[in-house]
């Protein structure tokens, strides 16, 4: 199954993104769900329907606010006056592709009930549990840290997020396709490549993908080094470590091999352990970033030999 023929039909209406659909894609295939970090209007909705639209996977969106209530997004109990019995309403939770839009908008209660159902794919509300559909996938958006009415998400929180990516502002030439033919009304030209089940037959054969034992030994000797690294103050979790380790296994897939190599690790690597590390004072007066840190620690990590 060519996950190509997904990316071209999102770039249909998302132009000039392509490295950012891949991996939103690959982390999808590994089972995770994506942060975007980015500022209003850069197309993170328009992304989020294009893809659910090419996977034909049923897909709800919640612009939180500090209003948004876990009830908004678990669903409630009422009483029915009508029937004279207490009924159960489905929050918006219960989908296939969810985009949570400024997550950082709202209360932590709000933040924690989403990172929960995340977690555990599944919604306990008022002692019943209740499944999600299969596949689920959560695209959540914040806006840069400072914004208006924003709060930074801990560190704790940001873990649950397999991978953390920016859009950032399109090229020139794209922006003004975007001009010339407003993307958003060609969303009806986005044809469906695969379906929900055939979605989970991906995840399934990524999963088997092969792995050297050598490459075990390098995700993690990776993972330690950002912890003895003293320009951070919070390394790469064992979280983290199988992050990279299933988003690396689902890019070889989307690479048509059966087999994972050290490229496919190198080209996960800043979008799994960015937002997982902090720096220290010694790395903020080193002047670096987070990402310049990062890419000096995967050229100093030997690459081993594998067979």
């Amino acid at each position: 199954m060519r996950t190509d023929d997904v990316i071209n039909e999102i770039e249909k209406v998302v132009r000039g993104k392509r490295e950012v659909v891949t991996i939103v894609l690959a982390t999808l295939i590994a089972g995770g769900h994506v942060l975007l970090e980015d500022i209003p209007g850069v197309g993170k909705t328009t992304l989020a329907v294009a893809l659910s639209r090419a996977l034909g996977l049923d897909y709800s969106r919640v612009q939180f606010t500090p209003d948004v209530v876990p009830g908004d997004l678990l669903g409630f109990t009422y009483y029915d006056q009508k029937t004279g019995e207490f009924v159960f309403r489905e929050g918006s939770i219960y989908t296939n592709l969810f985009l949570a839009d400024e997550i950082n908008r709202t209360s932590p209660k709000t933040q924690s009930a989403l990172l929960e159902v995340m977690e555990e794919r599944r919604a306990t509300v008022e002692g019943n549990t209740r499944t999600l559909p299969d596949p689920f996938f959560v695209i959540t958006t914040e806006n840069p840290y400072g914004s208006s009415g924003t709060q930074k998400l801990p560190e704790s929180q940001l873990d649950r997020f397999m991978t953390c990516l920016s859009m950032g502002y399109p090229d020139h030439g794209s922006e003004v396709e975007v001009l010339a033919g407003d993307a958003r009304s060609k969303m009806d030209t986005v044809n469906a490549i695969f379906t929900a089940s055939e979605i989970l037959d991906i995840q399934k054969a990524a999963s088997e993908v092969y792995t050297d034992p050598a490459l075990y030994d390098y995700v993690v000797a990776l993972s330690e080094a950002t912890r003895s690294d003293e320009r951070f103050s919070l390394g790469l979790s064992p979280r983290g470590s199988i992050a990279l380790y299933k988003v690396s296994r689902a890019l070889a897939y989307m690479s048509e091999r059966n087999y994972l190599t050290p490229a496919d690790i190198h080209r996960a690597w800043i979008y799994t352990s960015a937002h997982r590390v902090k720096l220290s004072p010694r790395g903020r007066a080193s002047g670096l970033s987070i990402g310049e840190i990062l890419s000096e620690i995967i050229r100093s990590v030997p690459i081993p030999k594998i067979s």
